[in-house]
């Protein structure tokens, strides 16, 4: 309210008005005799100065009000964009849904037309088979009867003749039927047999001609017949294989509009993928005590399938009720992992995330693939550039011309030039321990195998030129131990701590067969000259060989009473050589299973083994490690392999989990280069220019270099 009294309005005037006459006499002249500003003069100039300082805090107000008004309007802006993109996001994920439910139809209706073409291929086939089967049955009809037509035609021929003697007796007994009448009837009484054994001799031989022909004509009408089904399963062959292209067409379009789908919604947080995000914590903390062999509380985690059935608990969770869940109680209170470290906060919220999201898999993944398929391939850790401490080698192996060197270090294999110990290069992104290395027959590829003990076990492919990875073939929720290429180069055989032997095809990548007949790891393959048969050696105390083409176990070896750990064979594929922690080498007959000879004097276990396949090289080698520093010898060891074959059995010290031990023969044997690796963290070439069979040291012409991994 507005205040009119004068006294308030003219208080400012009459305030300056008496400061104004207080300072007119005295100060005013001293300042003025001074030149300074009188009193009067600088309340005056306070006064503007308090006046422009109040216009620009007004301006500053006012600038502050606009700007405030502009946050203002920002804000809403903001706010309505965000309702627009949430509303955009809705709308994409429904017509993302709508897409996906429409190519999930049309993929149901190609499946459903795939299936009605093979069950119709099938009928066709089905019905082949049995007109084969027709075919086989007359034919063997025909054959049985035609078999039986000389006897049948002999006894009737027999019959005919004892009929005519009969009738000759007949007729001389007639003649004498006054003194011989009880002959002559026995006479008549045995050519009527004859004569009805005749006729049914006849008859038999009537039936079996026209069982014949009957036969004869089936098989000609089945013949027939099949050959019209034939052809009209290859006229449809085209059918079928146009509906199971559709079909592929179709599932892949389903699974990329799921794709899409889940992408949308991982965005927008209403689902968390289970093999980006899950399956790694299952596979790293979970899969080692809860998978489909040692599955505590009956509880196996090793795929999605497995998992949702749960264990001796019940269902491991119900979709949506993370807190209701099993699984989570027990990793929540700590008792899963058991005697490990606890999963983190962030994973069991993710884990709960995943439940309440729906736990559900991701498209094109099937339920019963492995965790460690289905998982992100995340590349390994690199290793350091150079080493602290020198680390076991575990791993050697020579190229085949012997100018590369492999040897193993922590998630590498590193190239070394044998002539003159110099590194080559450093391969790496490999798992943890390398516990095998081979080269190609033409030695421009080199595999590798590997693994991190409990989480993961693969064998990679290796250009040895440059480096680069040309395949990852194997990935196992354990190591693998072992590594073979077949003598033709189209396969290879990988073996390991999940107790299988698996081949591949190396052009496709793809899994030919696994063999599953060991109790214990699998520790080493080795193949059969000509590729047919595959021998192992395990830690359940035997060696087996195998078809290599049907698995079946054809052979096994078990006298060892210890662990095997080395397999080869002969150059002949009839024997093979097996070594272990018993300390000796073994040599088998492969026909019979039984034991040719043992070698035994070394002291120690026995890691490897093999035969060559050069038929010049006039004896064996023994190669053997003390207890204290490194001194090799050798010994004579002819015809071990059954002819003057050698069998290379180089023997390292003794190690705990297989984690430091390799030997490999020189590309040539007749130059006597041997290498060695182990707990010695050096790999050493070693070479003896006489065969003498004398106990004489090796002479170690290269020890490259005393510590190979400070690079």
């Amino acid at each position: 309210m507005r205040d009119n009294r004068p006294s308030r309005r003219f208080t400012p005037i009459l305030l300056t008005s008496v400061l104004s006459l207080a300072v007119v006499f005295g100060p005013r002249l001293s300042a003025v005799a001074q030149g300074k500003p009188t009193p009067a003069q600088a309340l005056k100039a306070a006064v503007a100065k308090a006046k422009q300082l109040e216009s620009q805090l007004n301006k500053l107000k006012a600038s502050a009000a606009k700007a405030q008004k502009a946050v203002s309007d920002a804000a809403a802006a903001l706010k309505a964009q965000q309702a627009a993109t949430a509303k955009i996001a809705v709308l994409q994920e429904a017509e993302l849904k709508k897409k996906a439910d429409a190519v999930a139809a049309q993929q149901k209706a190609a499946a459903a037309a795939a299936k009605a073409a093979r069950a119709k291929a099938q009928g066709m086939k089905d019905e082949v088979a049995k007109l084969k089967a027709a075919v086989a049955k007359a034919t063997n009809d025909q054959k049985a009867a035609e078999k039986n037509v000389k006897p049948q035609t002999d006894a009737a021929k027999k019959a005919t003749a004892a009929k005519t003697a009969a009738d000759k007796e007949a007729a001389v007994a007639a003649k004498a039927l006054a003194d011989a009448q009880k002959r002559a009837k026995a006479a008549m009484d045995k050519a009527t047999k004859a004569a009805t054994a005749a006729k049914t001799a006849s008859d038999t031989l009537k039936k079996t001609n026209a069982t014949i022909a009957a036969s004869k004509k089936t098989v000609t009408d089945s013949n027939a017949k099949v050959k019209t089904t034939e052809a009209a399963i290859t006229k449809f062959a085209p059918t079928l294989a146009k509906a199971e292209a559709t079909l592929e067409t179709q599932t892949l379009a389903s699974i990329t509009a799921s794709k899409a789908y889940e992408s949308v919604l991982i965005a927008t947080n209403k689902m968390v993928s289970f093999s980006d995000s899950i399956a790694p914590i299952f596979a790293q903390r979970c899969v080692a005590c809860h998978n489909a062999r040692t599955a505590k509380g009956r509880l196996n985690l090793d795929s999605f399938a497995a998992t949702l059935k749960g264990g001796e608990s019940g269902l491991s969770f119900e979709a949506g009720k993370a807190d209701d869940s099993t699984l989570v109680a027990l990793i929540e209170d700590g008792s899963m992992p058991k005697d490990a470290d606890p999963l983190t906060a962030d994973q069991i919220k993710l884990i709960k995330k995943w439940i309440n999201t729906g736990g559900g898999l991701n498209a094109g993944v099937g339920v019963n693939d492995p965790l460690i398929a289905i998982v992100p391939k995340r590349p390994q850790p690199m290793p350091p550039k150079a080493y602290r401490v020198p680390v076991p080698v575990t791993a050697v192996a020579f190229s085949p011309d012997g100018k590369q060197l492999a040897s193993s270090g922590y998630h590498e294999v590193i190239l070394w030039n044998p002539a003159d110990g110099k590194m080559i290069r450093r391969i790496t992104n490999i798992a943890e321990r390398v516990y095998d290395i081979t080269y190609s027959a033409d030695g421009k590829q080199m595999a590798v195998a590997a693994g991190t003990p409990g989480q993961i076990g693969e064998i990679k492919l290796f250009s040895t030129a440059d480096g680069s990875l040309q395949g990852d073939l194997v990935r196992t929720g354990d190591s693998v131990f072992a590594v073979s290429y077949s003598p033709d180069g189209k396969k290879i055989a990988a073996a390991g701590a999940d107790r299988a032997i698996r081949i591949y095809d190396l052009a496709t990548g793809k899994q030919l067969l696994a063999i599953e007949d060991h109790a214990d790891w699998v520790m080493d393959v080795a193949w059969t000259p000509d590729g047919k048969k595959l021998a192992s050696a395990s830690r359940d105390k035997t060696s087996k060989v195998f078809d290599a083409t049907t698995g079946d176990s054809l052979v096994t070896f078990n006298s060892h009473g210890q662990p095997v750990f080395g397999v080869g064979f002969s150059a002949d594929g009839n024997q093979v050589i097996t070594s272990g922690r018993d300390k000796n080498i073994r040599v088998w007959n492969t026909k019979d299973a039984k034991q040719v000879r043992a070698i035994g004097g070394f002291g120690d276990e026995v890691f490897r083994d093999g035969c060559p396949t050069d038929q010049n090289v006039p004896e064996t080698k023994i190669s053997k490690r003390g207890t204290g520093n490194f001194q090799e010898q050798t010994g004579s060891a002819r015809d071990e392999c059954g002819r003057r074959d050698t069998v290379a059995h180089e023997m390292i010290d003794q190690v705990s989990s297989f984690e430091s031990l390799s030997v490999s023969d020189g590309p040539s044997r007749q130059q006597g280069r041997v290498l060695c690796a182990g707990q010695a963290k050096a790999v050493r070439q070693w070479e003896d220019s006489s065969y003498d069979g004398a106990r004489t040291p090796y002479l170690a012409v290269k020890a490259f270099p005393p510590d190979p991994f400070r690079v």
